[in-house]
């Protein structure tokens, strides 16, 4: 007989507290609930975090790296060839203001030319001609003699002066930063500029001792017509008159 509806009803409630006993009998902390949604969103959120820390790093890590650089180009050269320099631009001034009777002074050589240099005076006695002569000739070789000296000083500065280039060279090669850079590059320039001075004191030693010579000659000249002049016009002149060289027997 199949079982009426009143008694399938009652096994049912009687079939219930048994099923239901295993969940009620669970505590609710122990269930775990996994969201693949909540956890795709934290592992983004993380990787966002590491990347902006790793940004940050490298942010500072430039900025350490571009401090360094600036401590590189703003440090000072350590070494200068100023002194060397300033000696030998020194020794060659000396040798310049060592010139002989006639020195570098305008006022001196205006004064020197009108005693001693251009037209010989017609009152000058023939010992005062000869004395001038003398002292003209005293300025020609003194000047030669100064060419010559500032020659060769010039000539030891060149030693130095390689030195200095090498030891300059050497440095702005090895230049930390552009200020080093920079200084070496400027020492360079004030080496040539000695050298260039020192070539101007060459050409101004050579030009005075010419310029005295050529003044000399024009200055001889002059007196050798003055005294000609003297010579055809003193006393009389020459006068023909009889000369017995050789005397023979009567």
């Amino acid at each position: 007989m199949r079982p009426s509806l009143a008694m399938r009803f009652a096994a049912a409630l009687f079939a219930a507290p048994a099923a239901l006993s295993p969940m009620l009998a669970t505590p609710a902390h122990a269930f775990i609930v996994f969201d693949p949604t909540n956890y795709t969103q934290n592992v983004l959120t993380a990787a966002r975090s590491l990347e902006q820390i790793t940004n940050q790093i490298t942010s500072l890590q430039n900025e350490a790296q571009m401090l360094i650089n600036q401590a590189r180009n703003l440090a000072g050269l350590p070494f200068s060839s100023l002194q060397q320099l300033q000696q030998s631009l020194q020794r060659t001034q000396q040798l310049l203001g060592q010139a002989q009777n006639i020195a570098y002074d305008v006022q001196q050589i205006d004064q020197a030319f009108q005693q001693k240099y251009g037209s010989v005076p017609l009152s000058a006695s023939d010992q005062q001609l000869v004395t001038d002569a003398r002292s003209r000739w005293g300025n020609t070789v003194g000047g030669l003699q100064d060419a010559m000296r500032v020659q060769a000083g010039v000539v030891g500065n060149i030693d130095s002066n390689r030195n200095e280039m090498s030891a300059l060279v050497g440095q702005s090669q090895g230049a930390t930063g552009a200020l080093q850079a920079t200084q070496a590059g400027n020492q360079l320039l004030a080496l040539q500029a000695q050298q260039l001075a020192d070539l101007t004191a060459v050409v101004a030693a050579n030009g005075r001792a010419q310029a005295l010579q050529s003044a000399e000659q024009a200055t001889a000249a002059d007196q050798g017509r003055e005294q000609r002049r003297r010579f055809l016009t003193q006393g009389s002149g020459y006068q023909p008159g009889s000369a017995q060289m050789f005397y023979g027997k009567n």
